[in-house]
């Protein structure tokens, strides 16, 4: 599919669908992507996400990044929820995990500039699988040290 032919949210949904695997839909005029048992979202304060970035990134763990003003929205695959306590330690230090049922707002267009007010800083990659959202929580709470 070519990006520059896409011009409606259906069209947006399907490519996120067909393109990148993602269960991509059409909610209330935006493409939403659905917190299921496939695909899962961690929201991490935009300082502590770059360094979650970083940290993955050298231990080669691609993560598709949604970038919003002061939080950054990473893409995992929910291979198990997190215990209680690390709930709960998450929320002191404003990450947040949405539950099943929940959905987080995906652009329409790859760019920086669109209506959702959000871009990837890292996009999805076709046929790529998506990290184990336990990698993502590790690192979480490895890269943030006490600085917050």
């Amino acid at each position: 599919m070519n990006v520059e032919k896409l011009r409606t949210v259906d069209d947006w949904a399907a490519y996120y669908r067909h393109e990148f695997g993602l269960p991509a839909t059409e909610r209330g005029g935006f493409v939403m992507l659905p917190i299921t048992s496939r695909a899962c979202v961690i929201h991490l304060p935009t300082e502590r996400a770059r360094a979650v970035r970083e940290l993955l990134n050298s231990r080669d763990i691609r993560v598709p990044v949604l970038a919003r003003q002061i939080r950054w929205s990473f893409v995992a695959y929910p291979d198990r929820r997190p215990d209680p306590e690390v709930v709960e330690m998450l929320h002191r230090i404003d990450i947040d995990i949405p539950g099943v049922g929940s959905a987080v707002m995906l652009p329409t267009g790859m760019g920086r500039w669109n209506r959702e007010g959000c871009n990837w800083v890292v996009p999805p990659e076709r046929d790529g699988l998506l990290p184990p959202l336990s990698s993502v929580i590790n690192a979480a709470l490895l890269a943030g040290g006490n600085r917050e």
